[in-house]
Parts: C-alpha cells; sequence; structure tokens
C-alpha cells in the first residue's frame, strides 16, 4: 500500500463519482472492491466536504491543510492531523488514488 504523507497528492478515483444531494457531498462507488461493501454509499461530513472539493490532483495535503487552516479556526498540526488521516482512509478503500 502506498504511503501517503503531506507531500503527497490526491484526486478522486476514476472508480467513484461524487455528487452534491442536499448540501451533502455523497461519493458513489462504479466499481467492484472500491470502499468496504459492494454498493456502498459515502457520506462526507463538513469538514470531510471541504477536504474533498480540495484534493484536486494538484495539491499536496500540505497544501491542503494550509488552505484549510483559512476557513476553520483551529492549529494548524491538528488540521493536518485530520487531512492526512482523511486521506489515508480513503487512499486505502481506493476512493481516491495518489498523483506519482
Amino acid at each position: 500500500m502506498d504511503l501517503v504523507t503531506m507531500d503527497s497528492v490526491c484526486f478522486p478515483s476514476k472508480d467513484v463519482v461524487a455528487r452534491m444531494i442536499e448540501g451533502e457531498i455523497v461519493i458513489v462507488p462504479i466499481a467492484s472492491g472500491i470502499g468496504d461493501a459492494e454498493d456502498e454509499l459515502y457520506s462526507l461530513s463538513p469538514t470531510g466536504q471541504s477536504i474533498w472539493e480540495k484534493l484536486d490532483g494538484e495539491k499536496t495535503l500540505g497544501q491542503v491543510a494550509q488552505a484549510l487552516v483559512q476557513e476553520y479556526e483551529a492549529p494548524l498540526q491538528e488540521i493536518e492531523d485530520d487531512v492526512l488521516g482523511f486521506a489515508s482512509e480513503l487512499v486505502r478503500r481506493r476512493i481516491l488514488e495518489l498523483k506519482n
């Protein structure tokens, strides 16, 4: 498995579709083996949505965390931990991919 670090650049997998439904981002796997179970939907928390929207395949996770410091009044280390945890989990589930 790939190691996710603050220097990693992530982007949504081509095997998922993300849609805004009633103010929430819902992620729908469109290929088997994505997520934990077949046909499982993922709904993101407001913080998860903020992170997801910034994962454009260009910014590092560190840059994403820096941008979130402007949105949330929280210490940078706490935001970095949240971004890293979020990205690591979604890479593990193959919802996010790492750019080489």
